[in-house]
């Protein structure tokens, strides 16, 4: 018994791999978060969709593993790429815990206890999609062509502190940042606080940008200094770029040299 994990990309079937089609037209179920759910649906209306709200991420995991260990062919969507801030990683922990859980009840357990039972047979496959660092940056330029850093500013499950850190770092060694979820309604000023932290080591004209609900509708690039993107207004659809001390405008786009020689 299989369990695919698939990551849609933006979510328009033009930025959908041709495996994660393949895989979508095969499951009979599709899970996922309601947004995410809502742009495959219309590819897909024959399907069975479960959808969950945010911050329900465990309970659908558990469903997903439900199905699965009742024999369907049960797939779950997540946004960009599933293995980057996706359902990947939660899901090879929720079977870990279901086994675990079934192991220790009864033989009289309730369903749920022997669905924890034939879990341990559902293998979990992670169909890969192209994250937001890359589509977003295809859109700007090539601000990624050397190292680079992507952290969320998410401090749902990260403490600020240790964010604070890793945006620290990551402008000590002079590396490009992308920035996932970089304001919401509650961290309206998170975006600033970043660029804060990375000026203190990067100047204020360090080439930066960012792009707005990257492959939907209403997309929109800006490319700015560090400076103007510390005032800048963000949201849960924009993936944020902060170039590195080579970054450079070519052509109006956003340009992180690699080192090569050009004679």
């Amino acid at each position: 018994m299989s369990l695919y994990v698939v990551g849609i990309g933006p979510g328009n079937r033009e930025g959908m791999t041709q495996e994660a089609l393949a895989v979508l037209e095969k499951c009979g179920v599709i899970i996922g978060y309601t947004v995410y759910v809502g742009l495959v649906r219309e590819y897909f209306p024959e399907k069975e969709y479960e959808t969950t709200p945010m911050k329900c991420e465990t309970e659908r995991c558990r469903m997903a593993l439900e199905r699965a260990s009742r024999g369907q062919d049960v797939a779950v969507v997540c946004s960009g790429d599933a293995g980057v801030y996706g359902m990947a990683g939660l899901l090879y922990q929720m079977k870990e815990k279901m086994i675990r859980e079934a192991e220790e009840m009864s033989d009289g357990a309730k369903v749920r206890g022997m669905e924890g039972r034939f879990a341990s047979d559902v293998e979990i496959r992670v169909i890969c999609g192209v994250t937001a660092a890359n589509s977003g940056a295809a859109l700007l330029g090539a601000p990624l062509s050397h190292d680079f850093a992507v952290i969320s500013l998410s401090d749902l499950l990260t403490p600020l502190d240790l964010i604070k850190r890793r945006l620290a770092c990551a402008a000590m060694a002079d590396m490009v940042i992308c920035l996932y979820n970089p304001s919401s309604k509650k961290r309206a000023d998170y975006l600033r606080m970043a660029c804060d932290v990375v000026l203190e080591y990067q100047s204020p004209e360090t080439v930066c940008g960012f792009v707005r609900n990257i492959g939907r509708e209403g997309q929109e690039t800006q490319v700015m200094s560090l400076s103007q993107l510390r005032e800048a207004q963000t949201d849960m659809f924009t993936t944020v770029y902060i170039g590195n001390s080579a970054t450079k405008l070519i052509d109006g786009k956003m340009v992180t040299p690699r080192g090569y020689r050009i004679e």
